[in-house]
């Protein structure tokens, strides 16, 4: 049994980092779509997708809901620990994992998880210990990038590529 469940940061893989406030008030986030269209496409081949963030939003909810993801932490201080429980709770194990973080509160995900992803501009210290580094920059495709590798190592490509009648 292959990957089964990828881990995703949210500021810095699925964000470019910037966090941007309104006159209002308001926090502003911008998602690729491309990485967007992989994690739902990661989650219609039966797969699993979860979002565990040290900050709390309701634009990360709605982007959670909308692309399928059932498991949201946020808030989440102990990322390592967090990832614990959740796969104690689905029935997995590190190798079943891959994760994808960008600076150092994401290391205790990153080293528990069986595949540790780093996108381009992550800090030195999560790009040297991770075990890839992606050319993408978080925000920027990143997180597709991380997909695209687990489909090839996982032989889901074509599966992938019909989802959306692509020959």
């Amino acid at each position: 049994m292959g990957i089964e469940l990828v881990v995703l940061d949210v500021d810095g893989c699925l964000t470019d980092g910037q966090i941007v406030y309104s006159a209002q008030g308001d926090e502003i986030k911008a998602f690729d779509v491309k990485d967007g269209l992989a994690i739902a496409s990661w989650i219609r081949l039966g797969k699993k997708a979860a979002i565990i963030t040290g900050r709390r939003s309701k634009i990360v909810e709605r982007r959670a809901e909308e692309l399928g993801i059932r498991h949201l932490y946020q808030g989440v201080r102990d990322k390592g620990a967090k990832l614990d429980e959740l796969m104690e709770s689905l029935g997995l194990r590190a190798y079943q994992v891959a994760a994808i973080g960008d600076d150092l509160n994401d290391w205790p995900m990153l080293d528990r998880a069986g595949r540790a992803y780093a996108p381009a501009d992550a800090v030195s210290p999560v790009r040297q210990r991770a075990d890839w580094v992606l050319e993408a920059r978080g925000g920027r495709g990143a997180v597709r990038e991380m997909i695209e590798d687990l489909l090839e190592i996982e032989g889901l490509r074509e599966e992938f590529m019909a989802l959306w009648s692509v020959g």
